[in-house]
């Protein structure tokens, strides 16, 4: 019980330290955006920590970190080689091949109306299908290993990313176009240096959305059959065995896979669109 108390005390005056960082003399320094959820992040750790052992929590039910950080240092190998069958081989993959395809797809889409009136509803409804469905479905067509993770992560991010897209190529007002016009500039001259360049915001936004989504499908595309590694089989495995601290491992290897995937997308996006308001502002 002393530890529940303690993990009380603890949050109080993390709160407060956050709470004078966020609003204090130095908010408007750079490292206080570090600090701050770094604070928060280390405050949650301890916590649970603290709670799970002073309350007695069973392992089974819900492990404390120390444990879920011993038991991914002593199992690394093995969480590397489903790391890399699942996120490498199947996310991955299926990101740039969706991702792509979306992208070439809404240039087409953009420039044909009758691609827009007619494909477009048909991607809604596509992408409102359940990968629960839909997953076992492309297992049967494209095998057990990482070619089926990479088809449904496909079908996944596809949409995502054609939808924005064509919702960025649209952006520009009519004043823009008709100045182009004025110059004499042809479509795909219009296209690539005025179109493509105002989108990109609402591109890399799709590809942010997608981050997550991949993960999330090759993972989840595992537990319909995958040969024996994979952070899906592992997860899926492990429950069955009641191994709560090789299950926390696998979605703490995901949740920093995937955080490190998104902050790469971002960073790219930072340096591609540098010129926008959006991240002027962030300057």
């Amino acid at each position: 019980m002393i530890l529940v108390v303690l993990a009380f005390v603890f949050w109080i005056a993390a709160w407060g330290l956050n709470g004078y960082l966020a609003n204090g003399p130095f908010a408007k320094q750079r490292w206080v955006s570090i600090a701050v959820p770094a604070i928060f992040g280390i405050t949650i750790l301890v916590c649970w920590e603290l709670i799970v052992r002073g309350a007695g929590v069973p392992a089974v039910i819900l492990p404390p970190p120390t444990q879920i950080a011993s038991t991914l240092v002593a199992n690394l190998d093995v969480v590397w080689g489903d790391f890399v069958q699942t996120f490498v081989k199947g996310a991955l993959s299926g990101y740039l091949i969706g991702c792509g395809a979306g992208f070439l797809l809404a240039i087409l889409v953009d420039r044909y109306q009758f691609l827009r009136e007619g494909l477009l509803p048909v991607g809604n409804f596509m992408a409102a299908l359940p990968i629960v469905g839909t997953a076992p479905i492309l297992v049967m067509w494209f095998g057990f290993d990482w070619q089926s993770k990479a088809a449904v992560v496909v079908i996944m991010v596809f949409f995502p990313m054609l939808v924005n897209t064509v919702a960025g190529l649209r952006d520009t007002t009519a004043m823009q176009r008709d100045l182009m016009r004025t110059y004499g500039a042809g479509y795909f001259q219009t296209l690539f240096k005025l179109r493509l360049p105002a989108a990109m915001p609402f591109i890399f936004n799709g590809l942010k959305i997608t981050t997550t989504l991949a993960l999330i499908g090759a993972i989840v595309a595992e537990f319909f059959g995958s040969p024996t590694r994979g952070m899906g089989f592992r997860i899926s495995t492990s429950v069955g065995q009641l191994a709560l601290d090789m299950v926390w491992a696998e979605i703490v290897a995901a949740a920093i896979a995937g955080s490190l995937f998104y902050g790469a997308v971002t960073f790219l996006e930072q340096r591609v669109t540098f010129w926008h308001p959006s991240q002027r502002a962030k300057q």
